[in-house]
């Protein structure tokens, strides 16, 4: 045991050196390779290095030989840019020596068809003179330049005036028709464009206004263009003129042929709507004049207000829609300008450009007003019915005007208010004289009524008053007008209204009192009654009928109740007239006696008066009052009825009373009239056909 214990430690001890010195000869075999290679290693640096040293001694040459030609061939190539830059810059200065040549046949020939290309010409000859100016001023290629520049001018100028005159047309009448028309049953309206120049055509005119501009250094051509266009606005609304001529002339009714071509699906624009003008005055007079109040005819003899006819009222209609085709002709124009005309030029440009159709239309309207001063001198009143609807028309398009003539002359701007305010004057000198003529008028006997019906003057100036319902704000604003007081400016729309009531109470004041005043020119009282109680009545109905007592009471509150009371008090004065007749009915100087007495012949005579008296008076009355006129069926009827029962009631007691009188041996020849009978001849009282 002793002995492998000490074996075992032996063994592993040479096993381990074994191995230990097998390990040294491998690491000694790796390091003698290591070695091996490091010495090739060494040798192939060696040798490359001497390559690269060898190349790089080889590249330094190379270079010593090429540097120079590299030099060489530098000096070469920039000897050769120079020369093809100078036989570039000799090309380009020949060119311009060629550009009179070149450009002559496009410059001869026009832009017409082609102005990109006779720009592009014209560009040439412009770069031409510039290089003439700068480098040779004294030549004499520099005058043909400049000649053929000025000559491509002139022609492009030509063109702008040519394509402007050939293609600037009258806008057609039923196109401003459309375009001014209001259609109130669409809540989004329709907007009307006015094209006045073709797209490709307005191109060249902008593209040849541009160059005027910045290389012509030329300003005539905003002449030409005011000038032309002033004149294609003024043929327009000179065509809407006889537009609205001709279709009166053939329907009576101006409006525009475009509504019936358009589309089903497209919804129609209605024409705008004629104003009231004197036609409907007349057309009331005329109405009043064959039916009276109670529409039958024969009622009363008016006579229509004075000479004005169908043409006069087509005349305004006219003005007034050739007031608004002006301001939307000329925001058109101006929509246009803004596209042709440079900035700084544009107001001017347009202020000149709008001043014949403007001051055509300020010298109608100056027309229409001197016309009016005329009539009122010849005491013509009804004339002033011709402002009303174009000053209320003039002043409800005044803000849209003046928006329009923005920027222009004051002068320009000033035209529309002056002719307001003059319009404005004139009406308010008509309204006041009328009143005075109300007051005034003369009374002559030729001139009164027969039948005691309605006088002319009384229809006259109630349909004259009636005319300013329509125009109530106008009329209010042109009566304030004339107002001293400083604080005109402020006056509002129910001070206006209560002017024109002031107004209209003064005009029935002064009716009144003429009519008053003109009823005793009838020398029988019952008549006079009649003709008053007929005027009161016509003008108590006429102003309910037509709410003029709205108006009047503004300022008149018991109007109504103060007519109604004159009317009352006419019939209770007609009423007397009967007097005569029913005071023979009564028991005044009726002899007393008993029945089967017999009368005295004085007592006799006496029944036999009162008879006699009744029946003369009836007979008198009914015939003389027959061919009296009382216009209201109402007011007819009920006279004729209260006068039954006043008469009949009388002579039926009458009669009662002389029913077992002996008078006289002839009764039939005292009692002409049973009351049935005497109804009857009442009833027809006031019947001109009876």
């Amino acid at each position: 045991m002793g002995i492998l214990s000490r074996m075992i430690p032996t063994e592993d001890a040479s096993a381990r050196k074994r191995e230990i010195e097998e390990k040294l000869k491998q690491e000694q075999e790796t390091l003698s390779f290591i070695r091996e290679n490091l010495e090739k290693s060494d040798q192939l640096t060696k040798g490359m290095v001497s390559i690269l040293s060898s190349f790089e001694s080889r590249l330094m040459q190379l270079e010593n030989s090429i540097i120079p030609v590299h030099k060489q061939t530098e000096n070469l190539q920039r000897l050769q840019d120079n020369v093809d830059k100078t036989l570039s810059c000799m090309d380009h200065v020949i060119s311009y020596y060629h550009v009179a040549k070149d450009t002559d046949r496009i410059i001869r020939e026009g832009p017409t068809g082609r102005l990109d290309e006779y720009l592009a010409c014209i560009a040439k000859i412009q770069k031409a003179v510039e290089y003439f100016q700068d480098n040779n001023p004294d030549s004499p290629e520099l005058n043909t330049v400049k000649a053929r520049f000025e000559k491509g001018k002139e022609l492009l100028e030509a063109e702008f005036r040519n394509l402007l005159t050939r293609y600037s047309k009258p806008v057609p009448p039923i196109l401003i028709l459309d375009a001014i028309s209001v259609d109130e049953e669409l809540e989004v309206q329709e907007e009307v464009v006015l094209e006045h120049l073709p797209e490709a055509v307005l191109q060249d005119i902008i593209c040849i206004a541009g160059w005027l501009v910045e290389y012509g250094r030329n300003q005539d051509f905003m002449n030409v263009y005011f000038q032309i266009r002033s004149n294609q606005l003024d043929r327009s609304i000179k065509g809407l003129k006889e537009h609205f001529r001709k279709s009166s002339a053939s329907s009576g009714v101006p409006y525009s042929p475009a509504v019936q071509t358009k589309r089903k699906d497209t919804p129609t624009k209605k024409v705008p709507k004629r104003p009231g003008t004197i036609r409907k005055a007349q057309n009331l007079l005329k109405q009043y004049s064959q039916h009276g109040l109670d529409g039958k005819k024969g009622g009363s003899n008016l006579t229509p207000l004075e000479g004005k006819d169908d043409v006069l009222d087509i005349e305004i209609d006219s003005y007034i829609h050739c007031i608004s085709a002006f301001v939307k002709l000329a925001q058109s124009e101006y929509a246009l300008l803004l596209e042709i005309i440079p900035e700084h030029h544009q107001k001017k440009t347009f202020d000149s450009l709008i001043q014949e159709a403007l001051d055509n239309l300020m010298l109608e309207g100056d027309n229409i007003v001197s016309a009016a001063r005329r009539a009122i001198m010849r005491h013509d009143y009804s004339a002033v019915l011709t402002i009303f609807p174009i000053l209320r028309h003039l002043k409800m398009n005044k803000s849209e005007f003046d928006s329009t003539l923005q920027g222009t002359a004051a002068s320009t701007k000033n035209k529309l208010p002056t002719l307001i305010t003059s319009m404005e004057t004139i009406g308010a000198k008509a309204l006041e004289e009328f009143a005075d003529s109300i007051k005034n008028d003369p009374d002559k006997e030729y001139n009164m009524p027969k039948d005691g019906t309605v006088h002319e003057l009384t229809s006259n100036a109630i349909l004259f008053l009636q005319q300013l319902l329509d125009f109530q704000e106008t009329a209010g604003a042109m009566l304030a007008s004339q107002e001293s007081s400083s604080s005109a400016s402020s006056y509002t729309s129910e001070f206006n209204k209560r002017l024109l009531s002031t107004y209209i109470c003064k005009v029935l004041g002064n009716l009144q009192l003429n009519l008053l005043s003109k009823s005793k020119v009838y020398e029988d009282a019952a008549l006079s009654a009649i003709f008053l109680h007929n005027n009161y009545n016509y003008i108590l109905k006429s102003l309910e009928k037509s709410e003029l007592i709205q108006l009047v009471t503004v300022t008149q509150k018991r109007a109504e109740s103060l007519y109604r009371e004159l009317i009352e008090q006419q019939i209770i004065s007609y009423k007397s007239s009967w007097f005569k007749v029913t005071e023979h009915l009564s028991e005044k100087n009726m002899p007393v006696f008993q029945p089967g007495t017999k009368l005295k012949d004085k007592e006799r005579q006496i029944i036999k008066d009162k008879f006699k008296g009744f029946n003369d008076g009836l007979e008198e009355l009914c015939k003389t009052q027959k061919g009296w006129a009382i216009p209201d069926k109402e007011q007819r009827d009920f006279i004729r009825r209260s006068q039954k029962t006043v008469v009949s009631e009388a002579y039926r007691a009458f009669l009662q009373r002389c029913a077992n009188i002996s008078f006289t041996k002839n009764p039939e020849k005292y009692h002409k009239y049973h009351p049935e009978h005497v109804e009857e001849m009442i009833e027809k009282l006031f019947d001109t056909s009876a």
